[in-house]
Formats: structure tokens, C-alpha cells, sequence
């Protein structure tokens, strides 16, 4: 192995624990690893095995039989898990006809017996997992590269959270993925259920503007701070936010109340009308209340909510530039003269919102961020997830970004029903002023959904993610009719000088 190789031991004093350790090698692989199990007969390796292809498919009765006789079995699981013997194998060579390198570009290989692969298996993103009897238990010794200790050391410390917090004898599971660095796993302790979220704090990244990052110009969170002051703020204003049960904010570790799967959309993707008239409520109920520029944290210290400024929203309509543009001419960069005329129009367009009411702005407050809480009674039937990104701006923008939901198409009447009961609200403040308020909405869904076409194709060129141009269509009708406010001729007619026929995308 290489100079980067680094171990770990841990002492299994007996089956459970080394079910245990099977679990948690599950939450820390990917695809792409294998893991190499050495041991003589009875040190456990069938049984580790048993419990990680269990764990990953959260299925406690799956039949996991042994590969000795078929050498390879194969599992269909949240990735392909290929579990594989290779005691009865003759010749090295053998391992070619199993397709190996194929089972390994997009899943896991467990092997037993892995001597015989020794010189195949891809070193860099092989786990050697070595069993020996000791005692009355098992020593396990597990040896692999950086990246891949640094994730189990994080999964050993999610496991000592938890047994600070009560829940040593908790099952987990992977439960979802929504960033590059915030996982969350499905904790079940008896009869409850709980969410954790795996927040390690990252680097801001490479500066683009004003010695800033992407991720500090737009103001997106980096730790679990912001997450947890505006949870608890909002929590205490009435608002239905998952419940912190218990927290390490210098891990970025929190064990959260579970919500539930229901959402806004029914069984075929539609929009459900009543949960999204009453989201919409929700939001004017949100409106009203007047919110702190800071907000204190339970620990000490105070955190201060960021603004929707002009250069956040600026670089946010800049993904059009830098990847929807070159999407439609070849892979042409945008030259600058186009770049500085789009830029001009947002600057009139930002000016035009220094009389727009203002106050927290969800971010991303739409169908995959709404829990529907059923038996709960109004603003908190709405159910509110992924407001950690939050900031002070202008309030419309969260309306417009449920009425436009990005991913799901929402009909004009029910756009339109939205709308009202929004305004029904409202309108009993008499400081509230509809036109105004119209405006910013304009002018906050074209910001979106600049930003939204430039999203799509960067998923599908630089992240591989070619499902998500069918929002494309959407997005561009979206645009359409924000473009239909007068105040927005500026950007009509930038995308007529572009080029971007919109009544053809």
C-alpha cells in the first residue's frame, strides 16, 4: 500500500459489536470501493458482511447467502453492493470474466478471501479489514487510505454523539445527501425515529470577486450555525421547523425530530392544491412577523443573518452567462461586452427594489423543502426544511419561487389562487403595498430564473446530471411571465440583443 495508508484498530468484544461495525462500514462507503476481508474461519467475516449489505439495503431479513459456491452475489441496493468469495478461485485471471473493474465504476465489492486479488484490487480505494480472534472477542485492524479513515473517524464520532445524547443502542442508516458536505442518516431508537445531520464545516472556496468566494458572495451556509439559530427563532414564532434534540456545534452534528415524506405533490408528481394554497399562507403568516438582524445561539454568541445584496444577486444571474449562453453557442464563452450589458440591466432592475418590503427570505421554499404536517393546525401544517441559506431581502422572492416552482409545473389557475390567498393575508396590514410588492415579485423570478437555466446546465456539463434540462421548458415559461411586468423591459430586450428567442425555448 501506499505512503498515504493509514489504520485504525478497534476491539469487538463480541457479535454485536461487529454487526455494529458492518453498519457503520455502511454509512462510510461509496461507490467505487472495495472492501477486502481478512480473517481465518470464525473470526467474522461472513457476519460483517451480512450487516453492511443488510444496512445499506435497510432491510434487517434480507437473505444474505455465502458466495463460496456462486463466488459473486450481486445486490441491487441504493448502489450495486457485489458481495464475492474468492476462496475457490484458481487463477487470478479468473477475476476478469467476473468483471470486477465493472462492479467497481458504480458500486461496492465486499471480498473475502481477498488474497488472490491482491494485485488487481485498485489500491487507492481498497479497505483492508483484517479479523483476528482476541480474547473473548475480535481485534479488528482496518487499513486504507486518508480520505477513506477520515470517514469512518466520522462516522466513530456521529456514534460517540450518540451515545452522549442517549442513543448508544440506535440503529443507523444513510438517509440522503443534499450538499457535498451535509448528509443526514435515519437514527431509530424503539419505537422513535430520527433524523441526523452530518454538517462538517468546509472551506469557502476559490475567490472570484473581491477576494469572496461563490459560497460567500451568495451567502450559503458552511456551518450548522445558521441552521440552528433560525430553527430555533422560527420555532419559537410558531412556525413547524424541525425540533433539535440534541446538537455539537463544533462537529456540526445534530440529532433533529423526523417530519415525516409527506410533501405537496401527489402519487404522479402534480401539485397538491390545498397544501400549496396553504404554503403560500404560511408564507404570509412568515411576512408579518418582523424579524431580528441577529439572532442569539444557544451556546453563546450571536449570528447574524446576511443580506440578499446586489452582488449575490448579481452572480447568481451570472450562471446564465457562464453556462447557459455557452450551452447554446457551442461552448462560445460569453464575451464581455454581452457580460457588462446583462450586468447593466440587473443593476436597474436592483435599483428598482430600494422601496420593496424586505425580511427573511427562505431561499429555497418549494415542493422538495415542504413537509405537509397533516393534523397540525395553520402556519405549522407546513412543515419547513433547508432554510439554513436564509437572509434579509426582498420578501417576494420566496413567493415566487413556490408559485414558479422550479420542478414541478403549476397551472395559472392554481398560480393565480396562490397568489390571492397570499394577498388575502396581507392586505389586512395596511402598511402592505400590493403594487410594489408585484414589482419585486417580477423582478425576484426573473433573478431565479436566470439563475435556474445557467443551474441546469451546469448540473448537466460539469456535474453529469443530464435529468434535470427536462425543468428547462419550465423555467423559460416561468421567465416569460415575470417578463410580462413592465418594469422588466430592461431584461426583455437583453435577451432580444442576445439572441434568446424566449417564446422558442
Amino acid at each position: 500500500m501506499s505512503d498515504e495508508t493509514l489504520s485504525l484498530s478497534l476491539f469487538l468484544a463480541n457479535e454485536a459489536e461487529t454487526i455494529r461495525l458492518g453498519e457503520e462500514l455502511a454509512l462510510a462507503v461509496k461507490p467505487g470501493d472495495a472492501i477486502a476481508l481478512v480473517g481465518d474461519l470464525g473470526a467474522g467475516k461472513s457476519t460483517l458482511a451480512r450487516a453492511l449489505i443488510r444496512a445499506i439495503a435497510d432491510d434487517a431479513e434480507l437473505e444474505v447467502p455465502s458466495p463460496t459456491f456462486t463466488i459473486v452475489q450481486s445486490y441491487d441496493l441504493r448502489f450495486p453492493v457485489a458481495h464475492l468469495d474468492l476462496y475457490r478461485l484458481s487463477d487470478v485471471s479468473e477475476l476478469d470474466e467476473l468483471g470486477i473493474d465493472e462492479m467497481l465504476s458504480d458500486g461496492v465489492c465486499l471480498i473475502e478471501w481477498p488474497e488472490m486479488a491482491s494485485d488487481v484490487l485498485p489500491k487507492a480505494s481498497t479497505i483492508l479489514l483484517r479479523l483476528t480472534h482476541e480474547g473473548d472477542g475480535r481485534r479488528a485492524v482496518i487499513e486504507a487510505s486518508r480520505r477513506h479513515i477520515e470517514r469512518l473517524e466520522r462516522v466513530f464520532a456521529i456514534r460517540r454523539f450518540l451515545e452522549r445524547s442517549g442513543k448508544a443502542s440506535a440503529t443507523r442508516r444513510y438517509f440522503s445527501g443534499d450538499a457535498a458536505y451535509r448528509t443526514y442518516e435515519l437514527v431509530r431508537d424503539d419505537d422513535s425515529q430520527y433524523l441526523l445531520m452530518d454538517w462538517q464545516p468546509q472551506p469557502p472556496g476559490p475567490a472570484l470577486h473581491n477576494g469572496k468566494s461563490y459560497s460567500e458572495i451568495v451567502h450559503l451556509a458552511r456551518t450548522v450555525e445558521p441552521f440552528v439559530a433560525l430553527d430555533l427563532h422560527l420555532r419559537s414564532e410558531g412556525f413547524a421547523l424541525p425540533e433539535i434534540l440534541a446538537r455539537d456545534m463544533d462537529e456540526g452534528i445534530l440529532l433533529l425530530s423526523d417530519m415525516g415524506r409527506a410533501g405537496v405533490l401527489d402519487a404522479n408528481g402534480a401539485p397538491i392544491e390545498e397544501r400549496y394554497i396553504e404554503s403560500a399562507a404560511c408564507l404570509a403568516a412568515l411576512h408579518e412577523k418582523p424579524m431580528p438582524a441577529t439572532i442569539d445561539l444557544p451556546d453563546g454568541g450571536r449570528y447574524e443573518i446576511p443580506r440578499f445584496d446586489a452582488d449575490a444577486m448579481k452572480i447568481e444571474t451570472s450562471l446564465l452567462l457562464d453556462w447557459y449562453l455557452p450551452h447554446m453557442h457551442d461552448g462560445k464563452p460569453t464575451d464581455d461586452a454581452k457580460r457588462q450589458d446583462f450586468f447593466a440591466v440587473w443593476d436597474q432592475l436592483i435599483a428598482k427594489l430600494a422601496d420593496v418590503e424586505t425580511g427573511l427570505v427562505l431561499r429555497d421554499f418549494h415542493s422538495p423543502n415542504i413537509i405537509w404536517q397533516q393534523d397540525k393546525p395553520a402556519p405549522q401544517q407546513v412543515g419547513i426544511i433547508d432554510f439554513q441559506d436564509a437572509m434579509i431581502g426582498p420578501t417576494a422572492y420566496d413567493l415566487a419561487s413556490l408559485v414558479q416552482d422550479a420542478r414541478v409545473t403549476i397551472p395559472a389557475e392554481l398560480q393565480a389562487q396562490m397568489m390571492e390567498r397570499y394577498f388575502d393575508i396581507r392586505r389586512k396590514n395596511p402598511a402592505f403595498d400590493e403594487k410594489v410588492f408585484l414589482k419585486a415579485f417580477a423582478i425576484m423570478a426573473a433573478q431565479r430564473n436566470c439563475k435556474l437555466v445557467g443551474a441546469w446546465v451546469r448540473l448537466l456539463k460539469r456535474d453529469g446530471k443530464p435529468g434535470y434540462m427536462k425543468h428547462m421548458p419550465r423555467t423559460f415559461t416561468y421567465m416569460r411571465a415575470a417578463l410580462e411586468h413592465p418594469d422588466l423591459a430592461p431584461l426583455r430586450d437583453w435577451f432580444a440583443r442576445a439572441g434568446i428567442d424566449l417564446n422558442s425555448q
